[in-house]
């Protein structure tokens, strides 16, 4: 048993928010349907290098657990199709322009007539209502207008994206969040919803405690590198060999410090037993602690600092921090038998359930890879089948 394993969720999403968002319900055991369109289907199916054969990378990473019908929304037949389909679902979630869904025929207010229970989910870049409504979403030029960037990067330096496309997968993630809420709901009220998710809503959503400390001071936060606004010694230092990661909290995690580095000095300065002290003082400290950290290689100081307390860790690179012990042993990479590719590897689900735990059970589709199976549960018989593919209404793989 799995948690969303009585939910189906038709998937008219494609790039990266709305797959991802899918994949954690997917990965929860939800049956997800993921309408593409014929020929191309999701355009990050060409999206590469990098390849895995013949795959691109990128759709790899976010439709695993789906099964692919390609229907082509444009024809009468295919979204004749489409409607069947909705009969039978839980969840409609859609990435398009705002109005797109509607010059289908699929008004938010003709879809709750015909099928009330239907929670339906839109992801778009900028909402559905207000003055960019119409604009599409990008996760760059997302993370440069949410402010973002503004806060990321060295002082002296350009403003900088995150490197992985942060916009996008917390839309995803809360898209999925409001989908399961919304749900909850329908089981006491019995009626579905409008779920509206906007990139830049969530890139606003998590500027959290800067935003607070901008409310609180009337100052705009900027860029200080890899230094936190309120905590010090909270940052970077390069060691003898790498880098090393500080994140000391708390007063009492710096005075183990201080006795670990042997340098009793820097906790009987007055000017650094408190945080407040610590940030009022903050160049004095980073550089009096960046002559000490100089000095040995950064495994030296990991070792010494993580038994008693002290949190730190290494800068490691992808492959180093994919095979660090921990991350193994919470299966956080796992590999699945692909149709074509054999066995490859995927980054596992994050969350843990004792009772109802999610899986990884089916690679990323082939385009089309289910349409015949999906219609003949419909069942849609060989003759008609026959008749829809040559009408260019569906695409079956290999086709």
């Amino acid at each position: 048993m799995q948690a969303l394993d009585d939910i189906r969720v038709i998937d008219l999403t494609r790039v990266l928010a709305g797959p991802f968002c899918t994949q954690l319900l997917a990965d929860h055991g939800a049956d997800v349907i993921k309408i593409e369109q014929p020929g191309t289907g999701d355009g990050t199916r060409q999206w590469g290098p990098p390849w895995i054969g013949d795959q691109s990378a990128y759709f790899l990473s976010v439709n695993r657990n789906k099964r692919s019908v390609v229907l082509n929304l444009k024809s009468p037949d295919g979204m004749a199709i489409l409607r069947e389909l909705l009969v039978t679902a839980d969840v409609l979630i859609e990435n398009f322009l705002p109005g797109t869904l509607a010059d289908l025929g699929l008004t938010f207010e003709g879809l709750r007539k015909e099928f009330p229970k239907l929670v339906v989910c839109s992801i778009t870049g900028y909402g559905q209502t207000g003055p960019y409504r119409d604009r599409a979403g990008y996760d760059f030029a997302i993370q440069a207008q949410g402010g973002l960037m503004s806060v990321t990067g060295p002082v002296d330096g350009e403003p900088t994206k995150v490197g992985v496309a942060v916009a996008d997968i917390t839309t995803g993630l809360y898209a999925a969040n409001a989908i399961m809420t919304a749900l909850h709901a329908r089981g006491r009220t019995g009626q579905g919803q409008l779920v509206d998710v906007a990139l830049l809503d969530s890139q606003i959503g998590w500027l959290i405690n800067l935003a607070q400390n901008y409310f609180a001071t009337g100052k705009a936060p900027g860029r200080i590198g890899n230094d936190a606004p309120s905590i010090v010694p909270y940052r970077s230092f390069a060691t003898s060999e790498g880098f090393l990661v500080l994140a000391v909290g708390a007063d009492g995690q710096y005075r183990r410090l201080c006795e670990a580095l042997e340098r009793p000095d820097l906790w009987n300065d007055t000017r650094f037993q408190t945080n407040p002290g610590r940030v009022q003082h903050r160049e004095e400290l980073v550089k009096l602690l960046g002559d000490v950290f100089a000095t040995r290689s950064t495994s030296h100081w990991c070792a010494l600092l993580t038994p008693i307390g002290v949190p730190c860790a290494p800068i490691n690179d992808i492959p180093t921090a994919l095979a660090d012990p921990q991350v193994v042993a919470r299966e956080m990479v796992q590999t699945v038998h692909h149709p074509t590719l054999g066995e490859i590897k995927v980054i596992g689900p994050v969350a843990k359930l004792s009772e109802t735990p999610a899986s990884v059970r089916m690679a990323p589709p082939l385009l089309g890879e289910h349409t015949e199976a999906v219609l003949r549960d419909m069942d849609i018989g060989n003759e008609w089948l026959a008749e829809l593919i040559s009408r260019g209404a569906i695409q079956v793989a290999g086709s």
